[in-house]
């Protein structure tokens, strides 16, 4: 029988509660311990046998834990947390700042590999499976052009954003594409799209009363690669609104390549890959997970450093051995 994974989780938030109920459905992982920056007595986790500790305490336990899964927000959380702890733990991560995702790597990269650790960084459905579809489709048509589209849904990393602007009490932003762009991808137009043109970014806020929303707003639609290259709107709304109206956190999108087969490129082909999410964490979660499991085997195979998904086999994220996978799904 095959090893159990001891899992840490770095976070209790929706991310972190999201990998505590992953773990649960893969029989292979167990959950040790949950490391927290709040007062450990104050966090209530579904697993029992699992211990609840302050983030100051992990250090103790590098032996104890095969893989250390970080929940916390890529604006000001991951670039701090997953250098410190590479240098201890094999991690896994879902930094999502696109544009820094190069530099967040190095970092990572450096301090795993000195330490013989193994980290999978911006792990997630985009940055993640959505990376991986455009790098296949690119591959498979060279000649064409690549469209992503998220929503209507949560962004959490947008809505943790917003959530650290001096002011703000709640906060919510929801990511809408727009109809008329995808419209004209799907009809093969291969359209050349701004930033502005493709989504719409909309933020629901409950603010403090003693702080100048406009100050809030500015801030907001200038966050350098969050808003300020998008049409964004900002509306502020009671406690009471934000609870019955912004207490789910749907989301999905689709990856496109439209491109041209044919020595004239005279045959248009297409190829979509699309998620519909009831629960965005939770979703991101169950990847993270499976990912904690490559992670665990790139390890133990020597094979250190920062990782992404396009340097993880993908066989390595099942529970199903080579032989099975041949058997049963090729």
């Amino acid at each position: 029988m095959a090893q159990t994974i001891k899992v840490g989780i770095v976070g209790y938030g929706n991310l972190g509660k999201g990998v505590e109920a992953a773990i649960t459905q893969n029989p292979d992982m167990e959950l040790v311990a949950v490391f927290t920056r709040r007062m450990p007595e104050s966090l209530k986790v579904q697993h029992q046998q699992a211990s609840v500790l302050h983030m100051d305490e992990a250090d103790k336990w590098q032996d104890k834990i095969d893989v250390m899964i970080l929940c916390g927000g890529s604006a000001t959380d991951l670039p701090i947390q997953a250098p410190a702890l590479a240098a201890r733990f094999n991690v896994v991560d879902s930094y999502d700042t696109h544009a820094k995702i190069p530099e967040h790597f190095a970092n990572v990269d450096r301090v795993a590999t000195v330490n013989g650790k193994t980290a999978a960084i911006s792990i997630g459905w985009d940055p993640g499976l959505f990376s991986m579809n455009r790098m296949l489709a690119g591959a498979i048509l060279p000649q064409g052009s690549d469209y992503t589209f998220w929503g209507r849904g949560v962004s959490q990393g947008h809505s943790d954003a917003i959530r650290r602007v001096n002011g703000v009490v709640k906060g919510v932003q929801y990511t809408i594409p727009i109809q008329e762009a995808i419209d004209r991808v799907r009809r093969g137009e291969n359209p050349t799209l701004a930033t502005r043109e493709k989504h719409l970014r909309d933020c629901y806020i409950v603010a403090d009363e003693k702080v100048n929303k406009e100050e809030i707003v500015q801030e907001i639609k200038t966050m350098p690669n969050y808003f300020d290259e998008y049409e964004t709107r900002v509306t502020f709304i009671s406690e009471e609104e934000f609870v019955q109206q912004h207490n789910q956190m749907p989301h999905g999108g689709f990856v496109i390549r439209s491109g041209q087969t044919g020595l004239a490129g005279e045959h248009n082909q297409m190829i979509e890959f699309s998620l519909k999410l009831e629960s965005n964490p939770e979703f991101t979660s169950s990847v993270l997970v499976a990912y904690a499991r490559a992670v665990y085997r790139l390890n133990n195979e020597g094979q250190v450093g920062a990782k992404t998904v396009f340097d993880i086999p993908l066989a390595y994220l099942s529970t199903q051995t080579s032989a099975e996978l041949r058997r049963d799904l090729l």
